[in-house]
């Protein structure tokens, strides 16, 4: 019998990888998927995609999507209470697994762990392991698409904030940097790609910093709204 999953959604290129191939796995039925925003600003955490376009992916996807408010600022405790809650109502709802795009810093996956414990729902990493060279590779060559909406600046120029994750974009990576940014060196939001059933139409708009990061903002093309 498959394994009612979750998908959690930050907007970017891991977790709609890891969507995909769990989309092949025949004892995985990914039943939806689930982004904490921030609740002042209608953007999901770190990312800083609007509310409206992860919308879109979901809806493109073909996959509902809960939308988990945090407020601004939020510490440890508040939104350990949030996360707990709806972890409870999941499982009520038949949920048996949350799956993640992690790819290999053991301390993020000890902590969804240790976050899920005990609550008879199981994480699981379908991209756990995969060298991140071939990964990246991987991901690009398969036709997704993303734009880069945040950058670490202390890790990676501010220029290559919203830019396209492509073979080029790869290319000028300095050596240190994670092909894949698993590092925090930067995220992104995927507008295209085999897990889509349609293409999203966007367009960059303002560049800034913000708490040490610089955000590039996105806007769906009115077609797209429509």
């Amino acid at each position: 019998m498959k394994k009612q999953t979750l998908v959690s959604w930050s907007s970017g290129k891991d977790c709609a990888w890891a969507l995909h191939s769990l989309r092949q796995q025949s004892e995985v039925d990914v039943v939806g998927l689930f982004s904490t925003v921030n609740q002042e600003f209608e953007r999901v955490a770190m990312h800083a995609v609007r509310n409206e376009l992860v919308r879109q992916q979901a809806k493109s996807l073909g996959l509902p999507i809960q939308l988990i408010p945090i407020p601004y600022p939020c510490d440890d405790s508040a939104y350990g209470d949030i996360m707990k809650a709806f972890i409870t109502q999941a499982k009520k709802q038949g949920v048996e697994c949350i799956a993640f795009g992690d790819l290999f810093l053991e301390s993020v996956r000890k902590y969804r762990e240790d976050n899920l414990a005990g609550t008879g729902i199981t994480p699981i990493f379908p991209l756990w392991g995969i060298p991140t060279e071939k990964l990246s590779r991987e991901m690009v060559n398969s036709g997704l698409r993303a734009k880069v909406t945040c950058i670490d600046p202390k890790q990676l120029s501010a220029d290559f904030s919203g830019r396209d994750y492509d073979e080029s974009f790869l290319q000028d990576l300095p050596p240190h940097v994670d092909p894949c940014g698993e590092n925090g060196e930067f995220h992104s939001f995927v507008y295209d790609g085999p897990m889509f059933e349609k293409k999203l139409s966007i367009h960059t708009g303002e560049t800034l910093s913000r708490d040490g990061l610089v955000f590039t903002d996105l806007m769906l093309e009115e077609k797209t709204v429509a």
